[in-house]
Protein backbone atom coordinates (compact mmCIF):
# COMPACT_ATOMS: atom_id res chain seq x y z
CA UNK A 1 0.00 0.00 0.00
CA UNK A 2 1.28 3.63 -0.65
CA UNK A 3 2.27 5.59 2.15
CA UNK A 4 -0.19 7.31 4.68
CA UNK A 5 0.35 11.48 5.08
CA UNK A 6 1.25 12.66 8.17
CA UNK A 7 -0.24 16.59 8.53
CA UNK A 8 1.39 19.22 9.41
CA UNK A 9 4.13 17.63 12.43
CA UNK A 10 0.71 17.41 14.70
CA UNK A 11 -0.74 14.20 15.17
CA UNK A 12 -3.14 14.22 12.41
CA UNK A 13 -2.39 11.68 9.49
CA UNK A 14 -4.63 10.73 6.41
CA UNK A 15 -4.31 6.99 4.52
CA UNK A 16 -3.61 6.81 0.52
CA UNK A 17 -6.65 7.44 -1.67
CA UNK A 18 -4.88 5.88 -4.59
CA UNK A 19 -7.41 2.95 -4.79
CA UNK A 20 -10.88 4.03 -4.95
CA UNK A 21 -13.56 2.82 -1.86
CA UNK A 22 -15.61 -0.17 -3.00
CA UNK A 23 -18.99 0.66 -3.73
CA UNK A 24 -20.38 -2.78 -3.83
CA UNK A 25 -22.42 -4.95 -1.66
CA UNK A 26 -21.97 -8.50 -0.26
CA UNK A 27 -23.74 -10.24 -2.37
CA UNK A 28 -22.10 -8.35 -5.75
CA UNK A 29 -18.66 -9.02 -4.56
CA UNK A 30 -19.79 -13.00 -3.80
CA UNK A 31 -21.34 -13.58 -7.09
CA UNK A 32 -17.92 -11.75 -8.63
CA UNK A 33 -15.59 -13.96 -6.92
CA UNK A 34 -17.38 -17.31 -7.71
CA UNK A 35 -17.45 -16.44 -11.45
CA UNK A 36 -13.84 -15.38 -10.93
CA UNK A 37 -12.55 -18.11 -9.03
CA UNK A 38 -15.69 -21.00 -8.34
CA UNK A 39 -13.41 -23.78 -8.39
CA UNK A 40 -10.95 -22.13 -6.29
CA UNK A 41 -11.26 -23.73 -2.46
CA UNK A 42 -13.43 -21.64 -0.60
CA UNK A 43 -14.69 -23.12 2.41
CA UNK A 44 -12.73 -26.30 4.92
CA UNK A 45 -13.51 -27.57 8.13
CA UNK A 46 -11.69 -30.65 8.23
CA UNK A 47 -13.39 -33.58 8.38
CA UNK A 48 -16.35 -32.20 7.69
CA UNK A 49 -16.56 -29.26 4.14
CA UNK A 50 -14.52 -28.84 1.61
CA UNK A 51 -16.00 -26.11 -0.41
CA UNK A 52 -14.51 -24.38 -3.24
CA UNK A 53 -16.52 -20.98 -4.27
CA UNK A 54 -19.51 -22.34 -6.47
CA UNK A 55 -20.42 -24.60 -3.64
CA UNK A 56 -20.16 -21.93 -1.39
CA UNK A 57 -22.29 -20.07 -3.29
CA UNK A 58 -24.90 -22.67 -3.49
CA UNK A 59 -24.79 -23.44 -0.09
CA UNK A 60 -25.66 -19.43 0.49
CA UNK A 61 -28.04 -19.27 -2.07
CA UNK A 62 -29.92 -22.05 -0.96
CA UNK A 63 -29.98 -21.24 3.09
CA UNK A 64 -30.77 -17.56 1.61
CA UNK A 65 -33.42 -18.78 -0.02
CA UNK A 66 -35.46 -20.54 3.03
CA UNK A 67 -34.64 -17.50 4.98
CA UNK A 68 -37.28 -15.53 2.61
CA UNK A 69 -39.53 -18.70 3.08
CA UNK A 70 -38.86 -18.26 6.76
CA UNK A 71 -40.97 -14.58 6.45
CA UNK A 72 -36.85 -12.85 6.84
CA UNK A 73 -37.00 -9.39 4.86
CA UNK A 74 -34.38 -6.46 4.44
CA UNK A 75 -33.37 -5.07 7.98
CA UNK A 76 -34.72 -7.98 10.22
CA UNK A 77 -32.11 -8.98 12.33
CA UNK A 78 -31.25 -12.89 12.43
CA UNK A 79 -28.91 -13.70 16.02
CA UNK A 80 -25.93 -16.52 15.80
CA UNK A 81 -25.18 -17.82 19.34
CA UNK A 82 -22.24 -20.34 18.15
CA UNK A 83 -18.66 -21.39 18.29
CA UNK A 84 -16.79 -21.60 14.19
CA UNK A 85 -18.89 -24.07 11.84
CA UNK A 86 -19.08 -24.10 8.47
CA UNK A 87 -23.29 -23.27 9.22
CA UNK A 88 -21.86 -19.56 10.80
CA UNK A 89 -20.11 -18.41 7.39
CA UNK A 90 -23.02 -19.69 4.65
CA UNK A 91 -25.46 -18.07 7.09
CA UNK A 92 -23.05 -14.71 7.52
CA UNK A 93 -23.59 -14.80 3.62
CA UNK A 94 -27.40 -15.97 3.32
CA UNK A 95 -28.05 -13.03 5.69
CA UNK A 96 -26.41 -10.77 3.36
CA UNK A 97 -27.64 -12.07 0.41
CA UNK A 98 -31.61 -11.05 1.59
CA UNK A 99 -30.14 -7.87 3.42
CA UNK A 100 -31.29 -9.01 6.67
CA UNK A 101 -28.95 -7.95 9.58
CA UNK A 102 -27.04 -10.42 11.07
CA UNK A 103 -26.43 -10.20 15.05
CA UNK A 104 -23.50 -11.75 16.15
CA UNK A 105 -23.60 -13.54 19.88
CA UNK A 106 -20.73 -14.45 21.85
CA UNK A 107 -20.91 -18.40 22.05
CA UNK A 108 -19.92 -17.96 25.90
CA UNK A 109 -22.75 -15.56 26.94
CA UNK A 110 -25.32 -17.08 29.10
CA UNK A 111 -29.04 -16.29 29.73
CA UNK A 112 -28.50 -13.07 31.33
CA UNK A 113 -26.78 -11.62 28.65
CA UNK A 114 -27.91 -13.48 25.46
CA UNK A 115 -31.51 -11.53 27.05
CA UNK A 116 -30.45 -8.41 26.69
CA UNK A 117 -29.17 -8.97 23.05
CA UNK A 118 -32.34 -10.43 21.68
CA UNK A 119 -34.48 -7.40 23.07
CA UNK A 120 -32.20 -4.61 22.55
CA UNK A 121 -31.43 -5.87 18.66
CA UNK A 122 -35.39 -7.52 18.19
CA UNK A 123 -34.37 -10.49 16.97
CA UNK A 124 -36.79 -12.09 14.98
CA UNK A 125 -34.84 -15.22 14.25
CA UNK A 126 -32.23 -17.18 16.29
CA UNK A 127 -29.17 -19.51 15.27
CA UNK A 128 -28.38 -21.54 17.72
CA UNK A 129 -25.61 -24.38 18.32
CA UNK A 130 -27.21 -27.09 20.37
CA UNK A 131 -24.45 -27.58 22.84
CA UNK A 132 -20.94 -27.13 22.96
CA UNK A 133 -17.96 -28.51 25.76
CA UNK A 134 -20.02 -27.43 29.05
CA UNK A 135 -22.32 -25.04 27.12
CA UNK A 136 -25.55 -26.27 27.01
CA UNK A 137 -27.58 -24.04 24.47
CA UNK A 138 -30.55 -25.83 23.90
CA UNK A 139 -31.13 -25.96 28.07
CA UNK A 140 -30.43 -22.58 28.44
CA UNK A 141 -32.94 -21.28 25.82
CA UNK A 142 -35.73 -23.47 27.54
CA UNK A 143 -34.48 -21.67 30.92
CA UNK A 144 -35.02 -18.31 29.22
CA UNK A 145 -37.66 -18.84 27.16
CA UNK A 146 -39.83 -21.66 28.38
CA UNK A 147 -42.62 -21.08 25.33
CA UNK A 148 -39.87 -23.29 23.51
CA UNK A 149 -42.33 -26.20 24.68
CA UNK A 150 -45.62 -24.51 24.24
CA UNK A 151 -45.65 -24.98 20.76
CA UNK A 152 -43.32 -25.16 17.83
CA UNK A 153 -39.79 -22.66 17.75
CA UNK A 154 -40.83 -21.67 13.94
CA UNK A 155 -43.92 -20.19 15.41
CA UNK A 156 -42.76 -18.88 18.46
CA UNK A 157 -44.52 -16.42 20.97
CA UNK A 158 -43.01 -14.99 23.92
CA UNK A 159 -44.04 -11.98 25.57
CA UNK A 160 -40.75 -11.31 27.14
CA UNK A 161 -38.99 -11.74 23.55
CA UNK A 162 -41.80 -10.10 21.27
CA UNK A 163 -40.11 -10.09 17.94
CA UNK A 164 -38.28 -13.59 18.64
CA UNK A 165 -40.32 -15.67 16.19
CA UNK A 166 -37.62 -18.69 14.80
CA UNK A 167 -35.30 -20.87 17.02
CA UNK A 168 -33.09 -22.87 14.54
CA UNK A 169 -30.57 -25.04 16.02
CA UNK A 170 -27.39 -26.00 14.31
CA UNK A 171 -25.80 -29.12 15.00
CA UNK A 172 -26.97 -32.38 16.31
CA UNK A 173 -29.85 -32.99 18.22
CA UNK A 174 -33.10 -35.06 18.08
CA UNK A 175 -35.26 -32.29 19.66
CA UNK A 176 -38.21 -32.29 17.30
CA UNK A 177 -39.48 -28.94 19.00
CA UNK A 178 -36.70 -26.98 17.55
CA UNK A 179 -36.23 -26.71 14.12
CA UNK A 180 -33.19 -27.56 12.58
CA UNK A 181 -30.64 -25.64 10.25
CA UNK A 182 -31.48 -28.13 7.74
CA UNK A 183 -35.10 -27.60 7.29
CA UNK A 184 -34.78 -23.90 6.74
CA UNK A 185 -32.61 -25.16 3.86
CA UNK A 186 -35.33 -27.40 2.50
CA UNK A 187 -37.63 -24.62 2.44
CA UNK A 188 -36.59 -22.70 0.05
CA UNK A 189 -36.88 -25.02 -2.21
CA UNK A 190 -38.88 -23.32 -5.13
CA UNK A 191 -37.40 -19.82 -4.46
CA UNK A 192 -35.70 -19.05 -7.68
CA UNK A 193 -31.92 -17.59 -8.03
CA UNK A 194 -33.44 -15.04 -10.29
CA UNK A 195 -35.98 -14.02 -6.67
CA UNK A 196 -32.89 -13.95 -4.68
CA UNK A 197 -31.28 -11.83 -7.19
CA UNK A 198 -34.07 -9.62 -7.12
CA UNK A 199 -34.19 -9.12 -3.51
CA UNK A 200 -30.24 -8.45 -3.86
CA UNK A 201 -30.73 -6.04 -6.57
CA UNK A 202 -32.40 -3.62 -4.30
CA UNK A 203 -29.38 -3.38 -1.23
CA UNK A 204 -27.62 -0.53 -1.26
CA UNK A 205 -23.56 -0.81 0.04
CA UNK A 206 -25.12 1.90 2.92
CA UNK A 207 -27.09 -0.40 4.14
CA UNK A 208 -26.75 -2.19 7.68
CA UNK A 209 -25.77 -5.98 7.52
CA UNK A 210 -24.57 -6.56 11.13
CA UNK A 211 -25.05 -5.98 14.50
CA UNK A 212 -22.12 -6.65 17.46
CA UNK A 213 -22.78 -6.21 20.74
CA UNK A 214 -19.44 -4.17 22.45
CA UNK A 215 -18.72 -2.67 25.28
CA UNK A 216 -17.68 0.35 23.42
CA UNK A 217 -16.17 3.25 25.31
CA UNK A 218 -18.84 3.69 27.73
CA UNK A 219 -21.93 1.88 29.47
CA UNK A 220 -22.84 -1.60 29.30
CA UNK A 221 -22.87 -3.82 25.60
CA UNK A 222 -24.37 -2.24 22.80
CA UNK A 223 -24.84 -3.18 19.34
CA UNK A 224 -22.53 -1.40 16.54
CA UNK A 225 -23.87 -1.45 13.48
CA UNK A 226 -21.74 -2.14 10.47
CA UNK A 227 -22.89 -1.56 6.59
CA UNK A 228 -21.80 -3.76 3.61
CA UNK A 229 -19.78 -0.71 2.39
CA UNK A 230 -17.67 -0.58 5.86
CA UNK A 231 -16.86 -4.39 6.47
CA UNK A 232 -16.00 -5.22 2.85
CA UNK A 233 -13.31 -2.34 2.63
CA UNK A 234 -11.89 -3.22 5.53
CA UNK A 235 -11.47 -6.66 4.85
CA UNK A 236 -10.03 -5.96 1.70
CA UNK A 237 -7.76 -3.51 3.41
CA UNK A 238 -6.75 -5.78 6.10
CA UNK A 239 -5.65 -8.41 3.44
CA UNK A 240 -4.23 -5.67 0.72
CA UNK A 241 -1.67 -5.63 3.83
CA UNK A 242 -0.61 -9.02 4.40
CA UNK A 243 -0.42 -9.55 0.80
CA UNK A 244 -3.21 -12.41 0.70
CA UNK A 245 -4.37 -13.91 -3.03
CA UNK A 246 -6.47 -16.32 -4.10
CA UNK A 247 -3.90 -19.01 -3.91
CA UNK A 248 -3.73 -18.77 -0.14
CA UNK A 249 -5.12 -20.69 2.39
CA UNK A 250 -6.00 -18.40 5.91
CA UNK A 251 -5.87 -20.60 9.07
CA UNK A 252 -8.96 -19.06 11.28
CA UNK A 253 -8.89 -20.30 14.98
CA UNK A 254 -10.29 -16.53 16.11
CA UNK A 255 -13.88 -17.12 17.15
CA UNK A 256 -16.39 -15.69 13.73
CA UNK A 257 -18.62 -14.05 16.16
CA UNK A 258 -16.03 -11.05 16.17
CA UNK A 259 -14.56 -8.74 13.75
CA UNK A 260 -11.33 -10.65 13.79
CA UNK A 261 -13.18 -13.77 12.53
CA UNK A 262 -15.78 -12.59 10.39
CA UNK A 263 -14.60 -9.64 8.33
CA UNK A 264 -10.81 -9.54 8.74
CA UNK A 265 -10.82 -13.68 8.41
CA UNK A 266 -14.05 -14.67 6.13
CA UNK A 267 -14.55 -11.41 4.12
CA UNK A 268 -10.76 -11.02 3.92
CA UNK A 269 -11.00 -13.76 1.96
CA UNK A 270 -13.62 -13.75 -0.29
CA UNK A 271 -12.07 -10.48 -1.31
CA UNK A 272 -9.38 -12.28 -2.37
CA UNK A 273 -10.61 -15.44 -3.67
CA UNK A 274 -8.34 -17.02 -0.69
CA UNK A 275 -9.66 -20.47 0.83
CA UNK A 276 -10.92 -20.28 4.59
CA UNK A 277 -9.91 -22.68 7.03
CA UNK A 278 -11.95 -23.16 9.91
CA UNK A 279 -9.35 -26.06 12.21
CA UNK A 280 -12.04 -26.36 14.71
CA UNK A 281 -15.32 -25.22 16.54
CA UNK A 282 -13.08 -23.04 19.19
CA UNK A 283 -9.51 -22.36 19.37
CA UNK A 284 -7.12 -25.51 20.08
CA UNK A 285 -3.56 -25.40 19.31
CA UNK A 286 -3.49 -29.32 18.18
CA UNK A 287 -6.18 -28.98 15.76
CA UNK A 288 -5.09 -25.39 14.32
CA UNK A 289 -0.92 -26.84 14.20
CA UNK A 290 -2.55 -30.05 12.46
CA UNK A 291 -4.46 -28.14 9.99
CA UNK A 292 -2.01 -26.13 8.50
CA UNK A 293 0.21 -28.70 8.41
CA UNK A 294 -2.39 -31.06 6.38
CA UNK A 295 -3.92 -28.56 4.25
CA UNK A 296 -0.79 -26.22 3.70
CA UNK A 297 -2.02 -23.54 5.06
CA UNK A 298 -0.27 -19.71 3.83
CA UNK A 299 -1.58 -17.64 6.87
CA UNK A 300 -2.80 -17.55 9.92
CA UNK A 301 -4.76 -15.54 12.39
CA UNK A 302 -4.48 -15.55 16.44
CA UNK A 303 -4.22 -13.31 19.44
CA UNK A 304 -0.43 -13.23 21.39
CA UNK A 305 -1.72 -16.50 24.21
CA UNK A 306 -2.89 -18.44 20.85
CA UNK A 307 -0.13 -17.59 19.35
CA UNK A 308 2.23 -18.56 22.65
CA UNK A 309 0.27 -22.02 23.15
CA UNK A 310 0.80 -22.77 19.45
CA UNK A 311 4.71 -22.44 20.36
CA UNK A 312 4.60 -24.65 23.45
CA UNK A 313 2.89 -27.25 21.46
CA UNK A 314 5.70 -26.93 18.75
CA UNK A 315 8.10 -27.82 21.71
CA UNK A 316 6.62 -31.46 21.88
CA UNK A 317 4.83 -31.64 18.73
CA UNK A 318 6.75 -30.87 15.97
CA UNK A 319 5.03 -30.65 12.68
CA UNK A 320 5.90 -29.48 9.15
CA UNK A 321 4.55 -25.83 9.04
CA UNK A 322 6.82 -23.96 6.80
CA UNK A 323 3.86 -23.59 4.40
CA UNK A 324 3.06 -20.39 6.67
CA UNK A 325 4.00 -17.00 5.71
CA UNK A 326 1.27 -14.26 6.50
CA UNK A 327 -1.11 -13.59 9.23
CA UNK A 328 -2.12 -11.07 11.63
CA UNK A 329 -1.68 -11.05 15.42
CA UNK A 330 -3.85 -8.85 16.69
CA UNK A 331 -6.29 -8.56 20.36
CA UNK A 332 -3.27 -7.60 22.95
CA UNK A 333 0.01 -6.17 22.63
CA UNK A 334 2.65 -8.61 21.54
CA UNK A 335 5.66 -9.23 23.47
CA UNK A 336 8.93 -9.36 21.49
CA UNK A 337 10.05 -12.48 22.03
CA UNK A 338 6.63 -14.13 21.36
CA UNK A 339 7.08 -12.19 17.76
CA UNK A 340 10.92 -13.64 17.57
CA UNK A 341 9.51 -16.79 17.56
CA UNK A 342 6.58 -16.66 15.45
CA UNK A 343 8.13 -15.46 12.60
CA UNK A 344 11.24 -17.79 12.70
CA UNK A 345 9.66 -21.38 14.67
CA UNK A 346 6.27 -20.64 13.15
CA UNK A 347 7.95 -19.66 9.05
CA UNK A 348 5.47 -16.55 9.89
CA UNK A 349 8.04 -13.65 8.29
CA UNK A 350 5.41 -11.45 7.43
CA UNK A 351 2.98 -11.21 10.23
CA UNK A 352 1.90 -7.95 11.30
CA UNK A 353 -0.14 -6.04 14.01
CA UNK A 354 -3.53 -4.78 13.50
CA UNK A 355 -5.06 -2.22 15.63
CA UNK A 356 -8.71 -0.94 15.48
CA UNK A 357 -12.05 -1.23 17.65
CA UNK A 358 -15.43 -3.28 16.39
CA UNK A 359 -16.89 0.54 16.05
CA UNK A 360 -14.25 0.72 13.12
CA UNK A 361 -15.40 -2.36 11.30
CA UNK A 362 -12.39 -2.86 13.09
CA UNK A 363 -9.20 -2.09 11.66
CA UNK A 364 -7.92 1.74 11.41
CA UNK A 365 -3.99 0.79 12.07
CA UNK A 366 -1.90 -2.32 10.70
CA UNK A 367 1.93 -2.76 9.97
CA UNK A 368 3.35 -3.83 6.85
CA UNK A 369 4.92 -7.42 6.32
CA UNK A 370 8.26 -5.37 5.64
CA UNK A 371 8.16 -3.55 9.04
CA UNK A 372 11.09 -3.87 10.91
CA UNK A 373 10.32 -6.34 14.05
CA UNK A 374 11.03 -3.22 16.18
CA UNK A 375 8.13 -1.81 14.77
CA UNK A 376 5.81 -4.78 14.83
CA UNK A 377 6.00 -4.96 18.58
CA UNK A 378 6.32 -1.35 19.72
CA UNK A 379 3.20 0.03 17.57
CA UNK A 380 0.32 -1.08 15.41
CA UNK A 381 1.82 -0.32 12.55
CA UNK A 382 0.48 2.73 10.27
CA UNK A 383 -2.99 3.94 9.23
CA UNK A 384 -5.52 2.03 6.71
CA UNK A 385 -5.82 3.45 3.16
CA UNK A 386 -9.40 6.02 3.00
CA UNK A 387 -8.82 6.18 7.14
CA UNK A 388 -8.28 9.50 8.75
CA UNK A 389 -7.15 9.62 12.45
CA UNK A 390 -6.24 12.25 15.05
CA UNK A 391 -4.83 12.36 18.53
CA UNK A 392 -6.48 14.85 21.08
CA UNK A 393 -5.81 16.29 24.22
CA UNK A 394 -8.92 16.89 27.04
CA UNK A 395 -9.80 20.28 25.59
CA UNK A 396 -10.34 18.66 22.16
CA UNK A 397 -7.02 20.22 20.37
CA UNK A 398 -4.69 17.87 18.44
CA UNK A 399 -1.22 17.32 20.32
CA UNK A 400 2.13 17.37 18.35
CA UNK A 401 3.95 14.52 17.08
CA UNK A 402 5.03 12.28 19.99
CA UNK A 403 2.42 13.15 22.48
CA UNK A 404 -0.01 11.37 24.16
CA UNK A 405 -3.35 12.46 23.85
CA UNK A 406 -6.72 9.71 22.78
CA UNK A 407 -7.04 8.53 19.98
CA UNK A 408 -9.70 9.98 17.40
CA UNK A 409 -11.23 8.26 13.78
CA UNK A 410 -12.93 9.35 10.89
CA UNK A 411 -13.89 7.74 7.35
CA UNK A 412 -16.11 4.78 5.58
CA UNK A 413 -14.64 2.33 8.69
CA UNK A 414 -17.17 4.45 11.52
CA UNK A 415 -19.80 2.35 12.29
CA UNK A 416 -23.38 4.05 11.23
CA UNK A 417 -24.71 4.10 14.70
CA UNK A 418 -25.26 2.08 18.35
CA UNK A 419 -28.65 0.00 16.98
CA UNK A 420 -31.26 2.26 18.79
CA UNK A 421 -29.09 4.03 21.09
CA UNK A 422 -29.07 7.61 19.98
CA UNK A 423 -27.51 8.65 22.61
CA UNK A 424 -24.69 6.41 23.26
CA UNK A 425 -23.69 7.07 19.38
CA UNK A 426 -23.64 11.04 20.01
CA UNK A 427 -21.42 10.43 22.50
CA UNK A 428 -19.16 8.24 20.33
CA UNK A 429 -19.22 9.49 17.35
CA UNK A 430 -18.84 14.23 16.79
CA UNK A 431 -20.84 16.19 14.68
CA UNK A 432 -17.77 15.86 12.46
CA UNK A 433 -17.87 12.44 12.57
CA UNK A 434 -14.87 11.32 14.30
CA UNK A 435 -15.33 8.44 16.40
CA UNK A 436 -13.61 9.22 20.15
CA UNK A 437 -11.82 5.76 20.92
CA UNK A 438 -11.37 6.05 24.23
CA UNK A 439 -7.72 4.94 23.65
CA UNK A 440 -4.77 6.78 24.32
CA UNK A 441 -1.82 6.75 21.75
CA UNK A 442 1.14 8.47 20.40
CA UNK A 443 2.02 9.27 16.43
CA UNK A 444 5.56 9.31 15.68
CA UNK A 445 7.13 11.34 12.74
CA UNK A 446 6.79 9.11 10.28
CA UNK A 447 2.98 7.82 10.85
CA UNK A 448 3.71 4.59 13.25
CA UNK A 449 1.18 4.44 16.16
CA UNK A 450 1.95 3.07 19.52
CA UNK A 451 -1.22 2.65 22.10
CA UNK A 452 -0.81 3.59 25.45
CA UNK A 453 -3.08 3.10 27.49
CA UNK A 454 -7.06 4.00 27.23
CA UNK A 455 -9.50 6.62 28.66
CA UNK A 456 -11.57 4.11 30.58
CA UNK A 457 -11.40 1.24 32.48
CA UNK A 458 -12.06 -1.32 29.64
CA UNK A 459 -10.59 -4.86 30.18
CA UNK A 460 -9.03 -7.01 27.59
CA UNK A 461 -8.64 -10.34 28.45
CA UNK A 462 -6.76 -12.76 26.10
CA UNK A 463 -8.22 -10.79 23.34
CA UNK A 464 -11.69 -10.09 25.26
CA UNK A 465 -13.20 -6.89 25.57
CA UNK A 466 -15.03 -6.68 29.45
CA UNK A 467 -16.35 -3.54 30.63
CA UNK A 468 -16.27 -3.77 34.28
CA UNK A 469 -19.46 -1.98 34.95
CA UNK A 470 -21.25 -5.40 33.82
CA UNK A 471 -19.85 -7.12 36.24
CA UNK A 472 -20.22 -5.04 39.04
CA UNK A 473 -23.61 -4.68 38.72
CA UNK A 474 -24.30 -8.48 38.30
CA UNK A 475 -22.23 -8.98 41.30
CA UNK A 476 -24.47 -6.48 42.78
CA UNK A 477 -26.88 -9.36 42.75
CA UNK A 478 -25.25 -11.25 45.40
CA UNK A 479 -27.15 -10.81 48.65
CA UNK A 480 -24.03 -10.22 50.87
CA UNK A 481 -22.18 -8.07 48.53
CA UNK A 482 -22.60 -4.62 49.64
CA UNK A 483 -19.91 -2.64 47.10
CA UNK A 484 -17.70 -4.28 44.35
CA UNK A 485 -15.40 -2.12 41.97
CA UNK A 486 -13.78 -4.29 39.17
CA UNK A 487 -10.70 -3.58 37.31
CA UNK A 488 -7.84 -5.05 35.39
CA UNK A 489 -4.62 -6.30 35.98
CA UNK A 490 -1.78 -7.52 34.42
CA UNK A 491 -1.74 -11.31 33.48
CA UNK A 492 1.52 -12.68 31.36
CA UNK A 493 -0.66 -14.58 29.40
CA UNK A 494 -3.88 -13.06 29.13
CA UNK A 495 -2.43 -9.63 28.57
CA UNK A 496 -5.20 -8.90 31.78
CA UNK A 497 -7.42 -10.77 34.27
CA UNK A 498 -10.51 -9.27 36.40
CA UNK A 499 -10.09 -8.65 39.78
CA UNK A 500 -13.13 -7.27 42.11
CA UNK A 501 -12.76 -5.32 45.15
CA UNK A 502 -16.11 -6.07 47.44
CA UNK A 503 -17.38 -4.68 50.61
CA UNK A 504 -19.73 -7.10 52.21
CA UNK A 505 -22.87 -6.33 54.21
CA UNK A 506 -22.57 -5.76 58.06
CA UNK A 507 -21.70 -9.27 59.54
CA UNK A 508 -22.00 -11.15 56.00
CA UNK A 509 -19.90 -14.05 55.36
CA UNK A 510 -18.53 -14.70 52.28
CA UNK A 511 -15.22 -15.90 50.51
CA UNK A 512 -13.84 -16.11 47.24
CA UNK A 513 -14.94 -19.82 46.15
CA UNK A 514 -18.41 -18.60 46.94
CA UNK A 515 -18.52 -15.19 44.97
CA UNK A 516 -16.94 -17.43 42.09
CA UNK A 517 -19.74 -20.23 42.20
CA UNK A 518 -21.96 -17.21 42.15
CA UNK A 519 -20.94 -16.26 38.44
CA UNK A 520 -20.07 -19.96 37.29
CA UNK A 521 -22.79 -20.84 34.42
CA UNK A 522 -24.61 -16.72 34.65
CA UNK A 523 -21.84 -14.92 32.85
CA UNK A 524 -19.15 -15.72 30.16
CA UNK A 525 -16.59 -17.52 31.41
CA UNK A 526 -14.01 -14.79 30.67
CA UNK A 527 -15.93 -12.42 32.73
CA UNK A 528 -15.42 -14.27 35.89
CA UNK A 529 -13.01 -12.15 38.72
CA UNK A 530 -9.98 -14.28 38.96
CA UNK A 531 -9.09 -12.50 41.80
CA UNK A 532 -11.50 -11.34 44.56
CA UNK A 533 -10.32 -9.09 47.42
CA UNK A 534 -12.61 -8.17 50.68
CA UNK A 535 -11.76 -4.77 52.25
CA UNK A 536 -14.12 -2.72 54.61
CA UNK A 537 -13.77 0.55 51.96
CA UNK A 538 -12.43 2.00 48.73
CA UNK A 539 -10.07 4.61 48.14
CA UNK A 540 -12.38 7.49 47.11
CA UNK A 541 -11.69 11.29 45.55
CA UNK A 542 -12.44 13.99 47.32
CA UNK A 543 -16.03 13.68 45.59
CA UNK A 544 -16.81 10.27 46.28
CA UNK A 545 -15.37 9.02 43.07
CA UNK A 546 -13.32 5.36 43.65
CA UNK A 547 -10.22 5.49 42.50
CA UNK A 548 -8.80 2.70 40.63
CA UNK A 549 -6.22 3.04 39.73
CA UNK A 550 -4.65 3.01 43.47
CA UNK A 551 -6.83 -0.22 43.63
CA UNK A 552 -4.83 -1.39 40.86
CA UNK A 553 -1.85 -0.55 42.02
CA UNK A 554 -2.27 -2.17 45.38
CA UNK A 555 -2.89 -5.03 43.31
CA UNK A 556 -0.06 -4.73 41.49
CA UNK A 557 2.33 -4.72 44.55
CA UNK A 558 0.50 -7.88 46.26
CA UNK A 559 0.75 -9.78 43.00
CA UNK A 560 4.60 -8.72 42.49
CA UNK A 561 5.06 -9.94 45.79
CA UNK A 562 3.91 -13.42 45.23
CA UNK A 563 5.46 -13.60 41.44
CA UNK A 564 7.96 -11.84 39.43
CA UNK A 565 6.75 -12.59 36.59
CA UNK A 566 4.40 -9.84 36.07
Amino acid sequence: MSESVLLNRISHVKGCRTEPIWNKTIPEFLKEVADDYGNNPALVFPGRVNWNYNKLNEEVDQLAAGLVKLGINKGDRVGIWSPNKPEWVVLQLATARIGAILVTINPAYRPIELEHVLVKAGIKALFSATSFKNSDYLGMLRSLIPEIDKGNSSELTSPKFPTLQNIIKIGGSSDSQIMDYQDVKNLGSNVSTKELDRISAQLKPGNSINIQFTSGTTGAPKGATLSHRNIINNARFVTDTIQLDQNDKLCLPVPLYHCFGMVMGVLGCITKGACIVLPDESFCPKATLEAISELRCTGLYSVPTMFISMLDLLASYPLNIQSLRTGIMAGAPCPIEVMRRVTSDMHMSQVTIAYGMTETSPVSFQSHVDDPLEKRVTTVGRIHPHAEVKIIDEEGCIVPVGSQGEICTRGYLVMKEYWEDEQATKSSIDSDGWMHTGDLGILDQVGYCTITGRLNDMIIRGGENIYPKEVEDFLFLHPQVKDVQVFGVPDEQLGEEVCAWVILKTDEHCDESMLQQFCQGKIAHYKIPKYFRFKSEFPMTVTGKPQKFLMRASMLKELDFKSNKL
